[in-house]
């Protein structure tokens, strides 16, 4: 205090202050930006060349999150697509979401452009595409005649693709995946529309729609389970293969264009129940 006196307390930087009323708001400005700047040329003289870069250039990486957001678009797609009815496009949407997540995390570790962001920004995307889109999907299809019984299933599901998401962000996978993962759980949920359309077509009965809600809840619930899956994101695709592995490659290439959605409702069907069973086997093994 200085005898009553009323002078303004200006900052000037982040560890002193004067008393001054000769001088405007401009000049005070000015001189904190003064030494801010100061402060952040010692960093950046302190600082390794990387975290130089960092400094100096704020931003994010275009490519590995240009293919998330056509990922998030292609589950928004499908959501619309859902609601308007068009069960097919809807199915392939999330299939063409799938192909665009597995993009652009291998984009990224081949240009070197990994960051916190395009990681949080990704697990956003798959949420809208493979936790909302699927569930809603399968609500528009036929889940809706359920009742409250369908708004339920549908819940669960979104709630369960959220919680295995979450988890994933932050305990991580390693050689493999705790729970069924977040795609292939979407990926049943679109085959067993598409085989509908593709064979029975029409409006589902009580019967069907209460077999997709089964399907749904079973599906959900493998996602938040401890059961162990192969995490195919460690297939190393540089290394020597026999030459009957490009075969047998062909081969299932050629199996599924017979009749695609009902060999990957087999492939997806089978993978998640390759969790259960190893777990079984395990059980059995111990006892024996």
């Amino acid at each position: 205090m200085n005898d009553g006196d009323d002078k303004p307390l200006h900052a000037v930087s982040p560890d002193r202050t004067v008393l001054d009323d000769s001088r405007d708001d401009e000049d005070i400005v000015a001189e904190v930006a003064d030494d801010l700047g100061d402060e952040v040329d010692e960093a950046l003289d302190s600082a390794s060349p990387t975290r130089r870069a960092r400094l100096r250039k704020r931003g994010v990486y275009l490519l590995p999150n240009l293919i998330t957001t056509g990922a998030l678009f292609a589950g928004f797609y499908a959501i619309v697509a859902g609601m308007n009815g068009n069960f097919l496009p809807a199915a392939l949407a999330i299939f063409v979401a799938m192909a665009l997540d597995t993009a652009d995390g291998r984009v990224a570790r081949l240009t070197n452009t990994q960051s916190q962001f395009g990681a949080e920004y990704d697990s956003l995307s798959d949420m809208v595409a493979f936790g909302v889109a699927p569930a809603l999907v399968a609500f528009s299809w036929g889940l809706s005649t359920l009742g409250k019984a369908g708004w339920v299933v549908t819940f669960v599901y979104m709630a369960c693709a959220a919680l295995r998401l979450a988890r994933f962000n932050t305990k991580g996978d390693n050689s493999s995946f705790t729970g069924l993962a977040s795609p292939s759980a979407a990926a049943i949920i679109a085959c067993c529309v598409w085989v509908w359309v593709e064979y029975v077509g029409g409006a589902p009965s009580i019967f069907a729609a209460s077999i997709m809600g089964a399907i749904t809840v079973v599906t959900g619930l493998l996602m938040v389970s401890n059961f162990t899956y192969y995490s195919p994101k460690f297939i190393n695709f540089k290394g020597r293969v026999p030459f009957v592995t490009l075969v047998f490659i062909v081969l299932g290439f050629s199996i599924m264009l017979i009749d695609p959605p009902t060999v990957l409702l087999m492939l997806f069907t089978g993978y998640a129940v390759s969790g259960p069973a190893q777990n079984a086997w395990r059980r059995l093994k111990h006892r024996n």
